[in-house]
């Protein structure tokens, strides 16, 4: 590959990571926001208070037209496993691009 030509190869890669590592930092930022409320949404999720909630849903007295996304045995499970698992990926992914080893 002639100078320019590799110049301008890696100016292009470097233009991409960098949009990419703004864009990351873009979307930390705005999940940092939301730690708390995931923590809140666990402790609903694990507490007695959802299990009442949904004992209500299961027995019809909830209005028919009410978002019940929250009430899946499944949905908030899931959020936070899939949190867990993008954890993990950070990690990993932070751990192969140090460039200090």
């Amino acid at each position: 590959m002639e100078q320019l030509e590799r110049i301008k190869y890696y100016e292009t890669i470097f233009d991409e990571i960098q949009t990419k590592v703004i864009g990351l930092e873009t979307a930390l930022d705005e999940f940092e926001k939301v730690l708390g409320e995931i923590r809140e949404l666990e402790e609903y999720y694990f507490g007695p208070v959802w299990r009442e909630d949904r004992w209500t849903d299961e027995q019809g007295l909830l209005p028919k037209d009410l978002k019940r996304g929250i009430l899946s045995e499944d949905g908030i499970y899931d959020l936070v496993t899939d949190l867990a698992e993008l954890s993990d990926r950070l990690k990993e992914d932070a751990r192969r691009t140090d460039p200090r080893g």
